[in-house]
């Protein structure tokens, strides 16, 4: 039986795709994220039939972990996860986290086991990412609409309820996008007033910077990252007008981490190409 040309195409296209891989840096920005978007996509797809017994109940985000942390051994990603014991105790608090990119989702499956039980603030467009956004809604996720503030703060309000009363940990990201610039970013109020409002701690989670990662370079090499956890700050007695503090003590510690902590990985990348 005679090949067609498609079957030709397609063989040739497999047997060039080391070679553009190995000789083309943007080839393999893009193909890395597009192996890491497929994965997270089919295993949603994998597990909705699964989350659907218990929907909304955050031990689902259990389940995708242990699944998808293993997207990083395939892109290259090491995680190094530091001071654990904050977030092994059984608390409700607040956690917050810089964003680099869309794979801290990946450093944030490493911790899940650690952490037990925990849910994510994230914008409402992610949710009309079918199949992953229907399998982050069957997981808890709190999809809030960042363009109306009163509807995302009656949102957080009554999702705090749940979380005191379960003790579970709620994770945002205070920077609100995403900024891969070497630095943490100033952050927008929402989390520190959920905090203040519930008496909640806030518990700071730093990454360490995505030096291999650039997407103005268009390059994704293989890379380390520090997820340094600090221990959580008390809020108890702390009002509104305590929130301007409470942000720039709490910005000021996890610029601190992030600053040493990044320094320390590119200091071991160095020693390894001497």
């Amino acid at each position: 039986m005679t090949p067609s040309y498609l079957e030709i195409i397609l063989v040739g296209f497999i047997l060039i795709l080391p070679f553009l891989y190995e000789t083309s840096s943007t080839f393999r920005y893009y193909f890395k994220f597009l192996l890491y978007y497929g994965i997270v996509m089919a295993n949603s797809l994998i597990l909705i039939p699964i989350m659907v017994f218990r929907p909304g109940n955050v031990k689902n985000l259990l389940l995708a972990s242990s699944i998808c942390h293993h997207v990083s051994n395939l892109l290259g990603l090491k995680w190094e996860l530091r001071n654990r014991e904050n977030l092994e105790k059984e608390q409700a608090c607040i956690v917050v986290a810089n964003h680099q990119s869309s794979l801290d989702i990946l450093g944030m499956f490493e911790m899940w086991p650690v952490m037990d039980k925990c849910t994510v603030v994230a914008k409402k467009e992610l949710f009309y990412a079918w199949p992953f956004g229907l399998a982050a809604w069957l997981c808890g996720l709190i999809f809030i609409d960042r363009m109306n503030s009163e509807k995302a703060r009656t949102a957080l309000n009554t999702a705090t309820d749940k979380i005191k009363e379960k003790k579970i940990k709620l994770w945002i990201f205070p920077e609100g996008t995403r900024h891969n610039t070497g630095e943490i970013h100033p952050f927008k109020k929402g989390a520190f007033h959920v905090a203040v409002n519930s008496q909640l701690p806030i518990l700071p989670v730093v990454f360490s910077s995505y030096y291999f990662l650039s997407k103005k370079d268009k390059r994704f090499d293989p890379g380390r990252v520090i997820i340094t956890t600090l221990p959580p700050i008390p809020t108890k007695g702390l009002g509104p007008e305590d929130i301007e503090a409470l942000m720039e003590k709490t910005r000021n510690s996890m610029t601190q981490v992030f600053y040493s902590s990044s320094r320390e990985v590119q200091q071991s990348l160095n020693s390894c190409k001497h």
